[in-house]
């Protein structure tokens, strides 16, 4: 028996997760978003990277508490001074706009930037449930009940702090290579956010995500 099938992976919530997360996803039987980890910075948690004409680009949420809160994830609050979601959709139109397949997820995504959040696990949740459906993954989504500092080997594999915004995987493998809409310009960009490759692959980005 392949224990890896039926094990759980365990990770932080993100926003528009990279790509690295979607190709590893075939090696577990669900993905468990720790809500119970006190907020970090310098994660995914309230930022995704895209590929701009200059290079990437991040798109971070403006949070209540700022960035150095000490709160349960399942409590960080979206600050709603700021019109973040309308700047976040004009970026990735401007980024995205001639790219091969942004007008086939266009409509949806506007609706879903359309919608308003007050906490931060419930958007990450509903761009990764987006996201999942968009590639036609059946992958199961659960949250932990509690807080563990460590899993057992047999049952879950901890990934929480893995996937960070700097290019690098730590030690889950590297990204898949496919055409990017500024590659020319600024060269192939990295584990980036999988918006941009489903933009730039559409229909064919479960192939590259399957691929090894």
């Amino acid at each position: 028996m392949n224990l890896s099938l039926i094990m759980d992976l365990i990770i932080d919530i993100q926003y528009f997760p990279s790509i690295t997360l979607y190709r590893n996803l075939y090696k577990f039987s669900n993905i468990v978003f720790d809500q119970y980890e006190t907020y970090q910075k310098m994660g995914f948690r309230n930022r995704c990277q895209i590929a701009g004409a200059q290079g990437v680009v991040d798109l971070s949420i403006p949070l209540e508490k700022g960035r150095d809160q000490r709160t349960l994830v399942r409590d960080v609050r979206i600050s709603g001074r700021q019109p973040w979601a309308a700047q976040h959709w004009k970026t990735i139109v401007s980024c995205y706009s001639r790219s091969p397949w942004f007008d086939h997820y266009r409509d949806e995504l506007a609706g879903l930037y359309g919608r308003r959040f007050d906490y931060l696990l419930d958007w990450d949740l509903a761009c990764f449930d987006w996201s999942v459906r968009a590639l036609g993954l059946g992958i199961q989504v659960g949250l932990t009940e509690r807080w563990l500092k460590d899993y057992p080997m047999t049952e879950a594999e901890d990934w929480r702090g893995r996937l960070k915004p700097n290019g690098k995987a730590e030690g889950v493998g590297d990204t898949v290579r496919y055409r990017q809409v500024f590659e020319e310009r600024v060269g192939f960009l990295r584990n980036l956010s999988i918006l941009d490759l489903l933009f730039c692959e559409g229909k064919n980005a479960v192939k590259y995500i399957r691929s090894s």
